[in-house]
């Protein structure tokens, strides 16, 4: 008895030792995470998480990529001692069970779940970037049993921050202005260098270096079975939206996905009831149809992604909320009142004081929810990764058995790059050596079509299928009216298909001859391509020193370029600052006080897709500083007129043209402008453009081109107008992809038009030809607008 005694008493020594020794947040920051009016930045978080890996066997810090600006970019391995002491070989483990090749059963029992959680891609929402310290902490010293389980059987990836950069912009903003008026307002800058809110829309298309370096974590290396993408909503939304989600679900998606999301999201709901939190909400607002968010792209590569959103407070203050503003809160999808009672919000939350901790609270709540669920099933969602990924490389005889890339085809550059997003994400893409023969017609596979050597294929049956199809096929988003009439819009956008965005010439094959008479045969006809040099030397480039380098400059005489920011965190200019820099295009950011101060030392001034107010008016003084305050004003629009009239040229993006068609006087009509979505919507898709390719403006491009779409403009130009047509909207078979209601009005209608005015001129886009840089079929009208005029 004495013995038991004893040894119980240095168990509970140990673990009372093991305590002391991993640091808390507090200990280490000198306040407690989340508590009010407290902020950790990036230094004090990343210096937080390295104390705990030197002091907790449980925990290992590794860096995974620098940041748009340079910073560290990490990941918090967090298990059990003996995982964490062979982290390698469950990595080993993972990545066979989601690429299968038939003997990897051998490894399941030895598996661990994966699950990754993400905090603040956000930065505004800046409540989980905090939280994530506190779950470290319980992780790395808790001794319970229900901990233990979860170390024993899972995995975690817990990533502090995806936006490293944007912490520390909110951060500094947010020091700055406490305990003034200004308190808990966002900062007057993107939070993303390129991006802002938009880095959440990067997750196909590999623009960005944080979500490349994510990606390569999660898609080349570790393959999570589970992703946990934690986020902020509105103050006055549900105290925390869970899945399941809305409809409409992708068709690409396996059903089995979106059950095992909705168990995940009941499971949160309801340990969240269970603490007695109010205001739940499941079935609501965010729906599964759209590729390329964080928690959107795990779903093509079998995973299960979780997005969460809880309401916000001032950043890192509390809200009070009162009735009377819940009652004010606009109706979302499946969530028509917040202080009414439903089956997907049985418990309706009545307003009160709302803080950081609270967020804080329900955040970990969740997360505990997710861990257990993960170490409960763990078998369960590592069979369910494997089975889903071997039946991806079974054939399915109503879809397409590869997809091919065409040799010879112009724009060299943007082919190579294109294949590269591919590869990154894990793709397959092998080259042809030799010329093969297959059927491009789904229904008439007897007519037999040679596809020539030095061609790139993408076959279907791969691991990550739904991948594969989800980017190559064309998206028809399902005609969803409500019952006034009017379209319901979806969450984000409604198609994307990258390789008509890119304007890279494709074609899907249902039957390749070869592979059917001989597979063997076939595959020495082919070679994997493991690094994109290897795919440049095929299009006969010169090799570049590392991933996704920059772009070759295409002016061939650079105009003096100058690009309109101001203080209103403009996303559109962050995303044509991205493409400038990819290309190496020097040009000079303008504020507003430079407008206002005249633009002679410029040829060309771009003003991206901003509306009126937010470039003539700016910040209110009320919410901002004065020195973030006021736009450009009527002296900066005046300079922008002289500034054409003596010999400049003005470049305007889709909102912005409103402007300039206003300021300039042009006769030219938005023929959609007014319309109620019922006369016309189209929520993010790819229509085609006829274009003159004769004009200089459109050098380079096809006669039938792809443009992005969203919530855009068309125009009718007047009889008398000094405005030329360039490129229109097509006349027939408008909507290559997504959904529009109502094409015949913008039929034909103008989509790029240039102007004389005085000696200088006005190129006015309706759409945004640089849209979140992923349209590179459009590029060329920005490189042909910034080239010096020939006097």
């Amino acid at each position: 008895m004495r013995l038991v005694s004893a040894v119980s008493l240095i168990c509970l020594l140990s673990v009372s030792v093991l305590a002391q020794q991993v640091p808390t947040p507090k200990s280490v920051l000198g306040f407690q995470p989340t508590d009010d009016r407290t902020i950790a930045d990036w230094k004090q978080i990343s210096d937080y998480f390295a104390k705990l890996d030197a002091a907790s066997d449980r925990v290992k810090v590794q860096e995974i990529g620098k940041t748009t600006l340079g910073r560290s970019q990490i990941v918090a391995f967090i298990s059990s001692e003996n995982n964490i002491r062979d982290l390698d070989r469950h990595r080993q483990i993972s990545a066979s069970i989601a690429n299968p090749t038939g003997t990897d059963r051998l490894y399941q029992d030895n598996a661990k779940a994966v699950v990754a959680i993400s905090c603040s891609i956000h930065s505004t929402e800046i409540v989980a970037s905090q939280m994530s310290m506190l779950m470290a902490y319980d992780l790395a010293s808790s001794q319970d049993a229900a901990t233990k389980q979860i170390l024993d059987n899972v995995i975690l990836l817990l990533i502090p921050s995806a936006n490293p950069d944007g912490i520390d912009i909110v951060a500094d903003w947010y020091r700055k202005t406490l305990g003034t008026k200004y308190e808990g307002s966002s900062p007057p800058e993107l939070y993303h260098h390129y991006a802002g809110h938009d880095n959440n829309r990067d997750w196909f298309m590999m623009n960005l270096q944080e979500t490349r370096n994510i990606t390569k974590l999660f898609w080349q290396e570790w393959f999570p079975q589970i992703v946990w993408d934690v986020h902020q909503q509105g103050q006055t939304a549900a105290r925390m939206t869970v899945p399941p989600f809305f409809d409409p679900p992708n068709p690409r998606i396996d059903p089995r996905i979106l059950r095992e999301l909705g168990l995940l999201g009941y499971k949160m709901a309801a340990d969240l009831q269970a603490t007695g939190q109010p205001g739940i909400v499941t079935n609501a607002t965010y729906d599964t149809w759209w590729h390329g968010g964080f928690r959107s792209a795990p779903y093509y590569h079998n995973s299960i992604g979780i997005l969460t959103e809880a309401a916000s407070a001032e950043l890192m203050s509390p809200a009070t909320i009162t009735r009377q503003q819940l009652e004010r809160q606009r109706p979302t999808r499946g969530y028509n009142n917040p202080l009414e009672t439903a089956t997907n919000a049985p418990d309706a939350w009545q307003g009160g004081e709302w803080s950081p901790r609270d967020i804080s609270r329900i955040e970990l709540v969740a997360g505990r929810a997710v861990l257990e669920m993960a170490a409960k099933f763990k078998d369960r969602y590592v069979e369910n990764m494997y089975e889903l990924a071997s039946k991806n490389l079974k054939p399915d005889p109503n879809e397409p058995q590869a997809f091919v890339v065409y040799a010879g085809q112009p724009r060299e550059e943007t082919v190579s790059r294109f294949l590269e997003i591919l590869m990154w994400q894990g793709m397959e893409v092998r080259l042809l050596t030799e010329e093969i023969e297959g059927a491009t017609d789904a229904d008439n596979r007897s007519e037999i079509h040679e596809i020539p050597g030095g061609s790139f294929i993408v076959m279907v049956n791969q691991a990550q299928k739904p991948n594969v199809l989800s980017l190559f096929e064309e998206q028809i988003y399902p005609e969803r009216i409500n019952a006034n009439g009017e379209a319901e819009v979806p969450y984000d956008v409604a198609g994307w298909t990258l390789p008509l965005q890119m304007g890279v010439e494709y074609t899907p094959v249902f039957e390749i001859k070869d592979f059917e008479k001989d597979p063997l045969n076939f595959v020495r006809k082919t070679e994997v391509i493991r690094d994109i040099n290897r795919a440049r030397r095929a299009l006969n480039l010169s090799p570049v020193s590392g991933p996704f380098a920059e772009m070759p400059n295409p002016l061939r005489n650079p105009a003096r370029v100058g690009l309109y920011k101001g203080w209103t965190g403009s996303m559109d200019e962050g995303w044509t600052r991205l493409v400038l820099d990819n290309y190496g295009i020097e040009y000079t950011t303008m504020m507003d006080d430079d407008v206002r101060g005249g633009l002679s030392d410029f040829d060309v001034v771009i003003l991206p897709s901003m509306g009126e107010n937010s470039i003539v008016q700016g910040n209110s003084e009320q919410r901002y500083p004065k020195e973030y305050a006021g736009g450009i004003g009527a002296e900066g629009v005046a300079n922008l007129k002289e500034f054409v009239s003596d010999g400049g040229r003005l470049v305007c993006f889709d909102s912005s043209c409103d402007l300039v068609i206003k300021e300039f006087g042009l006769d030219v009509k938005n023929v959609v402008e007014g319309l109620n979505r019922s006369q016309f919507y189209c929520p993010g898709s790819i229509l085609a453009l006829d274009v003159d390719t004769e004009d200089p403006l459109a050098r380079g491009l096809k006669k039938r081109t792809a443009a992005y779409f969203t919530r855009s403009s068309a125009w009718e130009i007047g009889k008398g107008s000094s405005l030329k047509s360039v490129a229109r909207y097509a006349d027939d078979d408008l909507l290559l992809s997504g959904w529009i209601l109502g094409e015949d009005r913008i039929q034909g209608k103008t989509a790029v038009a240039t102007a004389q005015h005085g000696r200088g001129e006005l190129v006015l886009f309706a759409f945004r030809p640089q849209h979140r840089g992923q349209s590179y079929a459009t590029f060329p009208f920005i490189f042909n607008a910034l080239e010096k005029r020939e006097q």
